[in-house]
């Protein structure tokens, strides 16, 4: 008995239908990205496992999908860390590639390696798959899409304004009203560590502090604690959990607890500036809101932190998400090369739009016009018309057999296909068509400059 096919948990096959609307929002994003002056590149789906690990923190390690080397990989495997069972030690001696995990790290790898060939600042997109041993859920899935754009080679924080700006561009081009952009900056968390007396657990109190919105007060102080920070010290900054108000009024709490730490005083300053920038520069559909718990989590932003969350009546996770990083190409040889990059998350931006049926009607049509079927030389006649109409643009296309009329027609509702034309004996005589509107059901004999001036008013 042959078994039932499947697939992998966490990936996805796509209809025509979904990936029309996945080409959709990526179109638009695209478009964006021209816009700003970001140029494309691409990278390969996997990397070696060095360029890799290391760059994501702890918890993103653990998330890297390992490649098995070709051939057999045990011959060549760690002995010793075999028999003891050291996972660790045992990957790193069967398994010499990894899948990327981000669009980030190999993108610093590109900047290096291709130094002598780019002009800095380089303002770069790519639109690639990712991978991440994740736990699946709803809007996380362990292959997914990422759309990044990245600027390397200035410290200018005018680059990040200007991501506000495209982050806002974007859903405004897609119609998303509602959402909204956090930013935070890793200076001001370095800033909360300071003043508690905890730098040297710094990555240990932003893991835990970027975990607010999942586990809550409560458990984020209980992760912190359980990492060696003391609860007196988690009280010194109680003000952070319990922060309202508008930016300006987060601010200027935020002065207040960090007036003894001029890393911190560094990061509101950075704040202030991209926010008042923003102010007089206005936005679109997007609000710029601080959020000094944000963190993401990651080891290799110093500076900005954004995250985009989606409308609040739609229950999804961040669609969005990006900072500033001052040295990560120095992890591969090249120091001192500031870069700052932001990501839109297309599967979760997809399944927000689905929800808010914000996709436009004609999206996932792919064909105008459906030419039937009668024999051989109508046939002809049709490929004619048909090669005419796509020569103006105009999806066209015959259905391939010569099949009952009923068939024919029901194959164009199902596609949801608004015209169908008829050629028979009588309209190849008269050098005509029968165009037939399948949702109004009028018919109309239109000749071939009629017929395509229908068909493009109807496009």
């Amino acid at each position: 008995m042959a078994q039932k096919p499947s697939i992998p948990k966490g990936t996805r096959d796509f209809s025509p239908a979904e990936v029309a609307k996945r080409n959709y929002i990526i179109q638009k994003i695209q478009e964006q990205f021209q816009k700003f002056g970001f140029q494309p590149i691409e990278t390969p789906s996997f990397e070696n496992s060095e360029t890799l690990m290391g760059k994501y923190g702890e918890e993103g390690d653990r998330l890297i999908f390992k490649i098995l080397n070709s051939g057999d990989f045990l011959r060549k495997a760690d002995k010793q860390a075999y028999e003891e069972q050291d996972s660790q030690k045992l990957t790193a001696s069967i398994s010499e590639k990894a899948l990327r995990y981000d669009l980030t790290v190999p993108f610093a790898r590109f900047v290096v390696q291709h130094r002598n060939e780019l002009e800095f600042p380089f303002k770069r997109y790519q639109i690639q798959p990712v991978w991440r041993a994740d736990r699946p859920q709803k809007g996380r899935f362990r292959e997914f899409f990422q759309c990044d754009a990245d600027v390397v080679g200035s410290t200018s924080l005018w680059q990040e304004v200007e991501f506000v700006q495209l982050y806002d561009a974007v859903f405004t081009a897609l119609g998303l009203q509602g959402v909204t952009i956090k930013i935070n900056n890793r200076k001001v968390l370095s800033g909360f560590a300071e003043v508690i007396g905890e730098s040297d657990k710094l990555i240990d109190f932003t893991v835990a502090l970027d975990k607010l919105d999942k586990i809550g007060e409560e458990g984020v102080k209980k992760e912190m604690q359980e990492k060696g920070i003391s609860a007196e010290a988690i009280q010194k900054i109680q003000r952070v959990f319990d922060l309202k108000g508008d930016f300006s009024e987060k601010i200027n709490v935020l002065k207040t607890i960090l007036s003894t730490s001029e890393v911190g005083k560094k990061g509101i300053e950075e704040l202030e500036f991209i926010n008042n920038s923003i102010e007089a520069l206005g936005l679109e559909t997007a609000k710029l809101d601080l959020d000094v718990t944000l963190a993401r989590g990651l080891n290799y932003y110093t500076g900005a932190i954004f995250e985009v969350s989606a409308p609040e009546k739609v229950q999804m996770g961040s669609i969005g998400g990006g900072g500033r990083y001052d040295d990560l190409t120095g992890i591969f040889g090249m120091s001192d090369v500031s870069g700052v990059g932001i990501s839109f998350g297309l599967d979760r931006i997809y399944l927000v739009l689905e929800e808010l049926d914000l996709f436009p009607e004609t999206v996932s049509r792919n064909i105008e016009v459906l030419f039937i079927n009668f024999g051989e030389n109508e046939s002809l006649y049709c490929l004619k018309a048909i090669k005419n109409l796509r020569n103006k643009g105009i999806a066209a296309e015959l259905y391939p057999d010569e099949a009952k009329m009923k068939k024919q027609m029901n194959h164009a509702n199902k596609r949801d296909i608004p015209f169908v034309v008829l050629a028979g004996a009588e309209e190849i005589s008269n050098q005509k068509f029968t165009l037939k509107n399948m949702r109004s059901g009028e018919q109309s004999s239109v000749s071939m400059e009629e017929l395509s001036a229908v068909l493009r008013n109807e496009e």
